[in-house]
């Protein structure tokens, strides 16, 4: 037995030694279906406006968390209009526990007051306009494209970012490349259902602690010689 490692049972069957990036490309895909069928999205949500406050709530903050918060915070306002008229200072205490009050409150106020002023109280299916939102940046726009109206997208987080660099996907010198090798890699009608399917792989079993590129099923099948941690490049 080589490495010193016994056989993981989970991997009877599959292939134990590097494999092409397009075989490992197909085993991915594979897994993440069979272990995530169903791709539920993880901030609750009522319509493309809630999520995309959501959204924008959860930079640098845990999906549980935002989840705490918006039910008082959709309470006060759950649409453009009601939520321009709320005092800054108001959202900003209601939305304290998520980190980032003071500009996240801004945002939120500043875009609600955009969706009325230019966008008939609609958030636009459109990322160049979604990028022009105060707080919103690509990666919030992406999701908001991908999950609340269906059009295919590859949001990059920190999770994807790390798992893509572990798999051999990328490079990782940016999220910016990291996407565009996920969209060249992958087909675009599975970009949606890859983006949740990688983030909860992620957190289940190859956490940035958990796993550093030689303790999940994935990375051992994918790289069952390597012998040192995986050195990632940070988003």
């Amino acid at each position: 037995m080589r490495g010193g490692r016994p056989p993981d049972p989970s991997l009877r069957g599959e292939p134990v030694s590097v494999l092409s990036k397009p075989e490992r490309v197909a085993f991915i895909q594979r897994r993440l279906n069979e272990l995530y069928p169903e791709t539920p999205i993880p901030l609750d949500h009522r319509d493309p406006y809630t999520l995309l406050v959501a959204v924008l709530l959860s930079a640098q903050c845990t999906d549980e968390r935002v989840n705490q918060v918006t039910p008082a915070l959709f309470a006060r306002a759950d649409n453009p209009r009601d939520m321009a008229q709320v005092p800054v200072e108001e959202i900003r205490q209601i939305i304290r526990p998520c980190g980032l009050s003071p500009q996240k409150s801004a945002a939120i106020k500043r875009l609600s007051e955009i969706l009325v002023e230019e966008h008939a109280d609609e958030v636009p299916a459109d990322m160049e306009a979604l990028e022009r939102l105060p707080g919103v940046g690509h990666k919030t726009a992406s999701v908001v494209m991908s999950q609340a109206f269906g059009v295919p997208a590859f949001p990059v987080d920190t999770h994807i970012h790390r798992l893509a660099q572990r798999w051999g996907l990328t490079s990782g010198k940016s999220v910016v490349q990291t996407e565009r090798d996920l969209k060249r890699l992958f087909p675009r009608e599975a970009w949606n259902r890859l983006h949740l399917q990688i983030i909860y792989y992620g957190r289940q079993f190859c956490s940035a602690r958990g796993c550093d590129g030689r303790v999940c099923e994935i990375c051992r099948t994918c790289y069952p010689e390597r012998k040192h941690p995986k050195k990632i490049r940070k988003a």
